[in-house]
């Protein structure tokens, strides 16, 4: 059986959880912003019986603060804004989502609405199959990106393949699902793009399971991407190498650095 959308998507009913928590970050994305809420909240009903919505506004400069404080007025009960004064970076935006959120199963895409909201259903469904994996992890099954992207997505891929044993098809994929159980005793450090290569990989040594589902993805119709910055590139290479050498050096001790993905 399936349920529509109000956009039209049909949705698996073996997809549909108790309770969800959905988080996005977003930095200046006043275009997008109002869209990606109103598609949530004609999505996300079929999806869960009791859900949240979290925009994280990550220092913008633009009127995405403006836009989520009022969409939040608008629907008190299931849209929440989280502000950061100053830019955090995408890993301090995510890790702010996941603190923020309160139910058993956190999910997030970003702001930019390269990812539909019905498509979160193909992670619920995996996660319901018999092997009740600890996180789903989506993948691009054509990526809309300029070449640039795509060719550092593959390099990157293969290095974290080589340096950390993580055979993930598409470790950015923004689009991902964790039962909260799953988080528990996981510690990231970056504050940046690695942030979810190393909630990836930590999350692996803690023994949880990751399996992957194919997701489509959608061209950036309005904003500007930031990811391929040389400062977001090298900051992530930075992390990469130091997660890296804190862990031939003393395995055990660089697990326990960073902060909890849940707060605390």
């Amino acid at each position: 059986m399936t349920a529509a959308t109000q956009t039209g998507e049909e949705i698996p009913a073996a997809a549909r959880v108790p309770r969800l928590s959905y988080f996005f970050p977003a930095h200046n994305e006043e275009a997008n912003l109002e869209g990606l809420v109103e598609e949530a909240l004609a999505t996300l009903p079929r999806i869960a019986d009791t859900f949240e919505i979290i925009a994280v506004d990550d220092g913008s400069r633009d009127g995405t603060l403006a836009i989520a404080e009022r969409l939040a007025a608008a629907n008190p009960d299931v849209v929440r804004v989280v502000h950061h004064e100053v830019n955090r970076g995408y890993g301090g935006a995510l890790r702010s989502g996941f603190e923020a959120s309160r139910y058993e199963l956190l999910c997030f895409t970003d702001g930019d609405r390269q990812f539909r909201i019905a498509d979160l259903a193909r992670l619920t469904a995996r996660m319901a199959e018999p092997d009740a994996p600890d996180v789903v992890v989506g993948y691009r099954i054509k990526r809309a990106d300029p070449f640039i992207r795509i060719a550092y997505a593959r390099t990157y891929k293969l290095a974290n393949r080589i340096f950390f044993g993580l055979r993930v098809k598409d470790v950015d994929c923004a689009a991902k699902l964790f039962r909260r159980e799953a988080l528990e005793g996981v510690r990231v450090e970056s504050g940046g793009a690695f942030f979810s290569a190393e909630l990836l990989i930590r999350t692996l040594r803690k023994g949880r399971s990751i399996v992957e589902v194919g997701v489509p993805h959608y061209p950036r119709t309005a904003g500007s991407p930031t990811g391929a910055r040389p400062s977001v590139i090298g900051r992530a290479v930075k992390d990469f190498w130091l997660l890296r050498l804190r862990l031939w050096a003393n395995r055990d001790l660089a697990l326990k650095r960073g902060r909890p993905i849940l707060g605390g």
